[in-house]
């Protein structure tokens, strides 16, 4: 079993062709099918099911599939911290739930670093698919939070998954919405002013659980609620329709615009799950990327600045 083999298994199950493949990694497909199926004959099983319409990883494909990517990348942070310079550009993903700052820091790592060197994927996303992410690989690192509600099954799913957290600061609840919002002016907003508006939530998915919730107290009985799947979206509910959202008051202006504004959220006593730790999750005692590294450092910076600048 070679390194070669591997990114070529790898890549294959991401462009369901061995055709695409065999043009990506500038090999023969003769070449590149003989590989893989040396790769197989060693390893006792069938990676791939072959048809018509292309080629897709069996259940043991699977499985292997998901050590493959976590060889590789460890193998890519080895090439990056002791080999020499290659033509190949190196790859930094970060998945994470629907934070500005997390976007910001995004792009002065880019801008900061240039993309000679390297392919950079940011992806949005919901909060299993954040974890999933990072346990197949697809991204470094995964930025989510956690809170008293949901701490303990989201660490036990991280657990499960060989992930850990990694906080990067706490807060509390704010209301978020547009400055032409009634309450807009208020120097806090209890839950019951919030009654006759409706509450914005990122969706989920079909398996959805509370736990996943991007929004702070989810558990609480909203009479109107409405589930969009993007920031722009929710956006743009907030002024045509008076939404809010309950958030981490971290916004970033720049990128979402200067017309909303973070009101403090005053919970009622002992509600549950009313403080957030946001931070990043990566798989368990593995290295960091040097790309990864400066991504971390700039989100604490922009998080202490903003934090220092609103205090």
């Amino acid at each position: 079993m070679t390194i070669q083999q591997l990114r070529y298994a790898v890549t294959i199950s991401e462009l369901g062709s061995l055709n695409k493949a065999a043009e990506v990694l500038y090999v023969a497909q003769p070449s590149l099918t003989g590989a893989i199926r040396e790769l197989e004959k060693e390893l006792g099983v069938v990676l791939f099911s072959r048809s018509g319409r292309g080629v897709t990883p069996t259940n043991d494909g699977t499985e292997f599939l998901h050590y493959a990517r976590q060889v590789l990348q460890q193998y890519d942070v080895l090439l990056e911290k002791y080999g020499k310079g290659g033509k190949l550009k190196k790859k930094f993903g970060v998945s994470s739930q629907h934070y500005s700052f997390a976007v910001k820091s995004f792009v002065e790592l880019v801008k900061r670093f240039g993309m000679e060197e390297y392919e950079f994927s940011l992806r949005e996303t919901r909060t299993r698919d954040v974890i999933d992410d990072v346990f197949t690989g697809k991204s470094e690192l995964g930025i989510l939070y956690l809170s008293d509600f949901n701490r303990k099954p989201l660490e036990k799913i991280l657990h499960t998954n060989g992930l850990e957290f990694h906080s990067l600061t706490e807060c509390s609840a704010y209301v978020y919405l547009w400055k032409g919002h009634p309450l807009a002016k208020k120097d806090r907003i209890r839950f019951e002013e919030l009654a006759d508006y409706p509450c914005l939530a990122f969706e989920q998915g079909g398996s959805g659980s509370f736990y996943f919730a991007e929004e702070i107290l989810s558990t609480a009985e909203y009479p109107r609620l409405i589930h969009a799947t993007d920031r722009a979206t929710m956006l743009n509910l907030m002024v045509g329709l008076n939404g809010y959202t309950l958030c981490s008051g971290v916004i970033c202006e720049e990128l979402n615009g200067g017309d909303y504004a973070a009101i403090p959220f005053e919970p009622e006593e002992g509600a549950v799950g009313r403080s957030m730790e946001i931070g990043y999750i990566t798989k368990k005692n593995m290295l960091l990327s040097s790309m990864a590294e400066l991504y971390v450092a700039e989100l604490d910076r922009y998080l202490r600045h903003y934090q220092e600048a609103n205090a």
